[in-house]
């Protein structure tokens, strides 16, 4: 016998029990969008590794770890994307979507990451993106908050996540605090770890987000990002959480809260939970203004945020939020005979095309009635069409309840019509 073939470690499949969950989630996710107007974008999962190096920074934990890159037949190193913001403004670059406009895009699909599996993180997961770009107000942050938190209320998560916000100032302000980090940090090299060495010089603000308890017993005296911003940057935080207040969204200022991107500037965010054991981001973003110009398009301002469906569908299923008993059948068809099977078939197509929001199984593999009325109940169908060689003669159909403790009633299939309209 052969040797079964396994799935690759970390890229896990989406079984039907499974789906459900995905579906109720990715239709919360749609319904979300739509409401605030936003236009969906679809990037390749292959881009140009140049592009995540310049985007996401070389001396990152994704680029230096985690990134599938290989080269191709050409020579050309390519990498199966780890995020989507690159790839959205690089798609906006190349098709002349971002210079002097605005643009409200979402993005939904696969990502990669050479990275641990464990529960809800995988090699292969998938990520729900928004991104706004062409307006620098506050407002801007403030929508895409907005529109997180009605995600929640979608979800029936909104008493299971905390908002956490900081900002890093402009690049002129982090670069001042950056050195005054540094000299800090130096004044402690016998308490900092291997990881919080290495970081200290290629990317220090990464040190504040150490989960390092000795590290972060230090960091308590550590040089403050607020006292190194200027007027403007402030101006634009305090906006934006004057605008958050005036939606009665609940927020916690966390100044030692960074993004692993070296993208960001000014807002950032996470949306936490302790649902799933330790805390856990199931959402973050922020703001990146300079990315565009960076990756070789004009400059344009941009915010947005990210956040993994897998996380997603673990936090709905702990929290029990879907009833993932619930039918992926309405109607299910069955019929005794080998001219009623196919007069059967027939019946349930010009049904379906009649009755287009119900979901209707037909019984194909045969069998007695005591067999295919075993398939009807594990189907979780509420009813079951029976056809035999009287209904047919009669145009009628005998109507089954599996659900409800009805009796068993033969009717014409103009009262069907009608009983089906009220399914």
């Amino acid at each position: 016998m052969a040797k079964t073939i396994q799935a690759v470690r970390g890229m896990n499949d989406c079984l039907p029990t499974q789906s459900s969950l995905w579906q109720f989630a990715e239709q919360a996710v749609r319904n979300t969008v739509a409401a605030y107007g936003y236009s969906e974008i679809r990037t390749p999962i292959v881009e140009s590794t140049d592009l995540f190096k310049r985007s996401i920074g070389e001396v990152t934990d994704i680029v230096e770890k985690e990134m599938y890159t290989f080269d191709d037949r050409n020579g050309d190193s390519l990498t199966l994307r780890p995020e989507g913001t690159a790839c959205v403004v690089r798609a906006g670059n190349q098709h002349g979507l971002l210079y002097n406009q605005e643009q409200r895009l979402w993005y939904m699909g696969p990502m990669f990451r050479h990275e641990r599996p464990q529960k809800g993180r995988y090699r292969q997961f998938h990520q729900f993106g928004v991104e706004v770009y062409g307006i620098s107000d506050a407002h801007a942050d403030a929508e895409v908050l907005m529109m997180s938190a009605y995600l929640w209320k979608q979800l029936g998560m909104t008493e299971h996540v905390r908002l956490e916000l900081n900002t890093l100032g402009d690049n002129h302000e982090r670069a001042e605090y950056r050195d005054a980090l540094i000299a800090f940090l130096e004044q402690h090299l016998d308490v900092l770890d291997e990881e919080s060495k290495r970081r200290m010089y290629s990317n220090p603000l990464r040190v504040l987000d150490t989960k390092n308890p000795d590290v972060q017993a230090i960091l308590v005296n550590a040089p403050k990002l607020s006292d190194h911003l200027g007027e403007e940057t402030t101006q634009h935080f305090s906006k934006l959480c004057e605008l958050l207040d005036l939606a009665g969204i609940q927020y916690t200022v966390n100044e030692r809260l960074v993004r692993g991107l070296d993208y960001y500037n000014r807002t950032v965010f996470e949306w936490v939970t302790d649902s799933l054991g330790a805390q856990g981001t199931v959402l973050a973003g922020g703001r990146y203004d300079g990315l565009v110009e960076q990756l070789g398009g004009k400059a344009s301002p941009a915010v947005g945020f990210a956040m993994g469906i897998e996380r997603l569908v673990l936090m709905l299923e702990t929290l029990e939020l879907v009833d993932t008993s619930l039918s992926a059948v309405d109607v299910y068809v069955c019929a005794l005979g080998d001219n009623a099977q196919s007069q059967a078939m027939i019946i349930s197509q010009s049904l379906r095309e009649q009755h287009s929001d119900l979901r209707i199984m037909k019984h194909n593999s045969g069998g007695n009635f005591k067999k295919q009325m075993k398939k009807a109940d594990q189907s979780s169908a509420k009813i079951v069409l029976l056809f035999g060689d009287d209904e047919l003669e009669n145009d009628s159909v005998t109507v089954k309840y599996l659900r409800e403790d009805k009796p068993q009633s033969t009717m014409t299939m103009s009262e069907l019509s009608t009983l089906l309209e009220e399914l």
